[in-house]
């Protein structure tokens, strides 16, 4: 595989693991080499042919796609390798196709999981599609966590981008990813700043209880960038490690859309299903000192009782890092 050097000493995200990925060392991703887990077309906005390949540099306690981002530890079935040059022609052959124009597909998105573990395999899908289709367009779906160098090269090859924020304040942030949040605002303000016709939108899932108190700070951050910005906040539906969490209300989505609009952006709305039925959690006593924010501790207490030991969460330093309970962890329910 020509793309492998970038994994002899894995520098691609901010947890800079520099792990040997080739040799079967494994990082805060537990990823070796490029994985796809499934391929089809997709009608959601943009309309494409979608990717998704597994595994994740993040492990959020209320992951939608748990099943892709926390293998291979899950389990869970995916198709495997594919070669970059096969895998360029069926993605052509599948725009092109009777189905690919009715539905308007008119580009190839990569998501997953995080693309970013996998930025060297999608550069060479991007290669080989573009020896067919030279203008072709290419969406890439993020959580903002990688290197400014990785950013550089995905600005290179992105028509689009979809970027997920997932908090504003760092406890918060650590609470729900295990990761810090400095890097991904910055990453967002590159994009906005240098980058913004390639800005697809910024995605906020807003999750009752946990990172309400984010929603304000990050609307006056983004408009502060520029209020032309497009946002749009998700409907938290319980999952994952948040599986029996109260889901977002419509209430408190309408909330969101103001409290942007009150910030000034003029381009803010929200999506998803709401009044999804749940509780709120107990929140436990080991996090208390860990964490400034209600919404903090209450993420980082689900953390904790299934597993998650090392607090304030930081996945990167954790001594359980290759052996996550999260990340084996199966929901009672997904919604």
């Amino acid at each position: 595989m020509r793309f492998e050097n970038d994994l002899k000493e894995c520098t691609l995200c901010e947890h800079r693991c520099g792990v040997d990925r080739v040799a079967g060392e494994l990082g805060v991703c537990h990823m070796a080499g490029p994985i796809v887990a499934s391929r089809t077309l997709h009608p959601a906005p943009p309309e494409s042919y979608t990717i998704f390949v597994a595994g994740c540099n993040f492990k959020c306690v209320g992951c939608q796609n748990w099943t892709i981002s926390q293998f291979p530890d899950n389990r869970m079935a995916v198709e495997g390798y594919v070669d970059p040059k096969s895998l360029a022609q069926e993605s052509i052959r599948m725009l092109e196709s009777t189905a690919g124009i009715l539905m308007g597909a008119d580009r190839i998105f990569f998501s997953g999981g995080e693309p970013t573990i996998h930025l060297p395999f999608i550069e060479e899908v991007v290669k080989e599609a573009r020896q067919l289709r030279p203008a072709l367009k290419v969406n890439f779906d993020t959580n903002g966590f990688m290197t400014e160098k990785s950013l550089k090269r995905i600005l290179n090859f992105t028509t689009s981008m979809t970027f997920d924020i997932k908090a504003f304040y760092n406890d918060t942030m650590r609470a729900i990813t295990g990761a810090p949040v400095d890097p991904v605002l910055k990453n967002a303000e590159i994009v906005a700043r240098t980058a913004s016709e390639k800005l697809w939108e910024f995605r906020i899932v807003a999750v009752p209880e946990v990172n309400e108190d984010d929603i304000e700070p990050l609307c006056r951050f983004l408009a502060s960038i520029s209020k032309d910005l497009p946002v749009c906040f998700l409907a938290f539906r319980p999952n994952f490690v948040l599986d029996e969490h109260l889901g977002a209300t419509r209430e408190l989505m309408n909330r969101c859309v103001e409290q942007g609009r009150l910030a000034g952006l003029k381009n803010v709305t929200y999506a998803g299903t709401s009044n999804i039925p749940g509780k709120v959690g107990v929140l436990q006593r080991k996090v208390e000192g860990d964490y400034s924010r209600r919404g903090a501790k209450m993420a980082a207490s689900y953390a904790l009782s299934k597993g998650c030991n090392t607090h304030p969460r930081d996945c990167s330093s954790c001594l359980s890092m290759s052996t996550c309970p999260l990340k084996k962890y199966l929901p009672v329910r997904s919604c």
